[in-house]
């Protein structure tokens, strides 16, 4: 059995910050600050004492901000919870941001910095000396109106339902209609979906119109030329290059999008359909009812805490904390922000995950990703510098993606029969494949709509539809759907929330399935390495995470042919399982 602590779930008492300590203005926070940018610092010793301070006041500012992001998540309508988050987007954060670089700098100019030996502290460091690189007083009020855009996107989304036989549906529960086996009720559920969708969608590109414009000025403010530029710097990205994401693009474009087309050409034969629509990609194409791993959210959690309990029994206790906690909303609903997240809470080292799961089978992985995030933020909760508990998003999306395959051996907990089960992970691995096209597609786009930033529509349309036709050959159909094929990239939420946080997803999915790989051919070993890996948070760099989960740090063709290849004989293996059932 792989060593993990067991859940032991105690707030650290703070030092610093009154225990009782609460804040209703800036004025309440601001002698906190002035202390620790005036405070002389005499040693080393002295200068680790500064450093938990001021972690102190940043963890608590943080959970402060989890929490008035997450109420508002879940619930966009109402104005008491609205007023409060913009509160501390518009009067907080600005007022924050001059004096964290001038912390970030006594930090860096210190004479005892070189006492700070340790490994984390270097990887620390270097992201200090990064983020001092780009701070422009300049940028804090255009990150305010970009915050504030992103708002408008969600709260539009929040409000698209469609009406279905006599009932109100979000878009996310209609969703589970595209999976019914007559053609008809796809199509009808497909095209009030687009209507919906297109009613917005003016106002969707205006909002990116925007976004851009403002992105541009803080690269520009920054010395950028562009905001793809800005964007990959502030992302810590020093792992890797520009050329490298290009290399990806075209691999996945070489390697990967030659198994979507067979997997569809394959979906249209067994389907037995004369033209391949949009409204077919998600429907078994056995003619069976979409799958159902769950009643409800408390069968689903119930289910999740088994499921993962089987992979190891301390994982499934993390899950049953964050339930007894009320850190779990996961029902669709009205007035609901779209998506899915993990918000790690930083003082009270529990995660809380938010979905909206609506009975359909990517509930499911929805959940156990997210879950995959949660184990990562316990496993790393008692690293003593915040920086040091959150790792990059290529490393962050490691743990929730290899979560989804990892636990696949224990699923028969939410598919008792056996041919479901099969049909489930056949679904789960058919959809990692036909992804990866998707993240190219997106990152792609982001980085020409940012590099012409002064297109206009009518290019966006056009670029948008050269790239998704790119990693999208002529397979389906969208005949008199154009329009709203010209507006697919609308619906990820990433482009208008956190541009260019995308293709990490991409570098993860590989890295998954080489931890799923070694699974297989070692579960105990397996585990072990990927759990280790998770404890390390970001006190080591990257690609040593990578190697500490029994991996590479590689996103070349020929790993990807390799990884394909695997997946390939995986998914030829269930196929076979399927007839011989």
């Amino acid at each position: 059995m792989v060593n993990i602590e067991r859940p032991h779930i105690e707030i650290k008492p703070r030092i610093y910050l009154p225990a009782d300590f609460d804040f209703k203005t800036w004025d309440d926070l601001e002698p906190f600050y002035e202390e620790l940018k005036t405070r002389e610092i005499k040693n080393g010793q002295d200068l680790r004492k500064w450093l938990i301070d001021r972690n102190e006041v940043e963890v608590f500012l943080s959970e402060e901000g989890a929490w008035r992001y997450i109420h508002y998540t879940r619930n966009t309508e109402d104005e008491t919870i609205r007023s409060r988050y913009q509160f501390f987007i518009n009067e907080i954060k600005p007022k924050v941001a001059p004096y964290s670089n001038d912390l970030d700098k006594k930090f860096i100019e210190s004479p005892f910095l070189n006492e700070l030996n340790e490994e984390a502290y270097h990887i620390y460091i270097r992201a200090v000396k990064n983020e001092l690189e780009l701070y422009r007083e300049e940028n804090i009020a255009l990150y305010v109106k970009s915050e504030e855009k992103s708002q408008e996107y969600a709260d539009l989304m929040s409000q698209m339902t469609i009406d279905y036989q006599g009932h109100e549906y979000t878009l996310s529960q209609a969703a589970r209609f595209m999976k019914d086996p007559d053609r008809n009720v796809r199509r009808e559920i497909f095209e009030k979906t687009k209507a919906r969708k297109m009613q917005d969608a003016a106002k969707l590109d205006d909002i990116f119109t925007e976004l851009v414009k403002i992105r541009h000025q803080i690269a520009l403010n920054a010395g950028f030329n562009n905001y793809r530029d800005y964007k990959f710097k502030a992302l810590g990205r020093f792992d890797y290059t520009m050329d490298d994401v290009y290399k990806f693009h075209q691999s996945i474009k070489d390697e990967i999008v030659p198994l979507v087309d067979e997997l569809t050409e394959k979906r249209k034969e067994e389907l037995n359909v004369d033209t391949l629509r949009p409204y077919d990609l998600d429907v078994d194409t056995s003619g069976k009812p979409a799958l159902q791993p769950y009643k409800d959210s408390d069968d689903l959690i119930q289910k999740t805490v088994e499921c993962l309990s089987k992979l190891h029994p301390v994982l499934g206790e993390y899950i049953l904390i964050m339930n007894e906690k009320g850190y779990l909303d996961l029902d669709s609903r009205k007035g609901k922000a779209p998506g899915g997240y993990n918000y790690p809470l930083d003082e009270v080292g529990i995660p809380f995950i938010f979905m909206n799961s609506s009975g359909k089978f990517r509930d499911l992985i929805t959940m156990l990703h997210e879950s995959g995030h949660a184990v990562h933020s316990f496993l790393t909760r008692n690293l003593y510098i915040n920086a040091f508990k959150h790792s990059p998003s290529e490393v962050a999306e490691l743990a929730s993606m290899s979560m989804e395959l990892l636990s696949m051996d224990y699923w028969n907990v939410f598919f008792k029969n056996e041919d479901d089960l099969v049909r489930a992970k056949e679904e789960q691995l058919s959809g990692i494949i036909e992804i990866l096209p998707w993240i190219a597609t997106i990152d792609k786009f982001q980085n020409w709509a940012y590099t012409h930033p002064e297109h206009t529509l009518q290019e966006r349309n056009a670029a948008w539809i050269e790239i998704f036709e790119e990693f999208y050959p002529p397979l389906v159909n969208w005949d008199g759907y154009e329009d709203y094929k010209a507006k697919r990239w609308q619906g990820q939420l990433h482009i208008f929330e956190t541009p260019f946080y995308y293709i990490e997803y991409g570098i993860a999915q590989l890295g998954a399935l080489a931890v799923w790989k070694n699974y297989e051919e070692n579960a105990s070993k397996g585990l072990e390495q990927y759990l280790s890996a998770l404890k390390l948070g970001y006190t080591v760099p990257v690609p040593e995470i990578y190697k500490t989960a029994g991996i590479a740090f590689d996103f070349s063709r020929d790993y990807i042919h390799e990884l394909s290849q695997f997946i390939r004989t995986e998914l030829e293996s269930l196929n076979k399982e399927k007839i011989t059932k």
